[in-house]
């Protein structure tokens, strides 16, 4: 996998959280049609882990020197279960209604994978986790968005979780904003669309009013 590739997408990374990021790689997830998928391959994987800053540029190079072809593919499958899983959970909780227990299960089981994973080191910073033998493991960006996912479904954090205004956008973020008024995930694109749509209703309505 030549490294330049690696770099050859571009995410946009608005959700606050690399969890609600990864949600967010299946765009356009509520449109009618087809959705654009934006984690296309392992590359993808790595350059959003990269981006995500929870890997660094040298490890992306390893990783995209050596690992395999069917491991390339097995971990991307895995990573956009995990992602499915995470929707199901996170737009439940803003909807009002209960997730799927197969994705409760599903989620249940990464969990644990992680765990099993997971060694306590001492540092100068104190005890900390730390991923055992991981550092060459096709799995390793998998493992680490494992982990910042249980951090964050498990945490207080999930009652600022918010989604787009735009119906069929519905983006992810933690709404950070002084007042927790934030409504967009982007303002400078579903939030000028959704002005734009708003704005031609409004001139429609006006016609439509001084039409004989």
């Amino acid at each position: 996998m030549p490294g330049a590739a690696i770099q050859d997408r571009v995410f946009k990374l608005t959700g606050g959280h690399p969890a609600l990021d990864l949600v967010n790689t299946l765009d356009w997830r509520f449109r009618q049609g087809r959705k654009d998928e934006l984690m296309e391959s392992y590359g993808d994987l790595l350059a959003f882990a990269e981006q995500s800053q929870l890997l660094t540029v040298e490890q992306v190079r390893g990783l995209g020197r050596t690992v395999s072809a069917t491991a390339r593919h097995r971990v991307l499958n895995e990573t956009r279960e995990l992602r499915e899983a995470l929707a199901e959970v996170f737009y439940a909780k803003l909807d009002g209604h209960s997730p799927g227990s197969a994705q409760i299960g599903t989620l249940e089981r990464f969990f644990k994978e992680l765990r099993g994973r997971q060694r306590m080191v001492w540092s100068e910073l104190g005890l900390r986790w730390e991923l055992a033998d991981a550092e060459n493991s096709a799995r390793l960006p998998l493992w680490l968005l494992v982990r910042a996912a249980s951090d964050l479904v498990l945490s207080d954090h999930l009652e600022m979780l918010r989604a787009c205004g735009d119906p069929e956008c519905r983006w992810l973020f933690l709404d950070t904003s002084k007042n927790h008024s934030r409504r967009w995930c982007d303002m400078k694109v579903c939030g000028n669309r959704m002005k734009a749509r708003r704005f031609k209703a409004q001139s429609r309505e006006r016609g439509s009013s001084h039409s004989p």
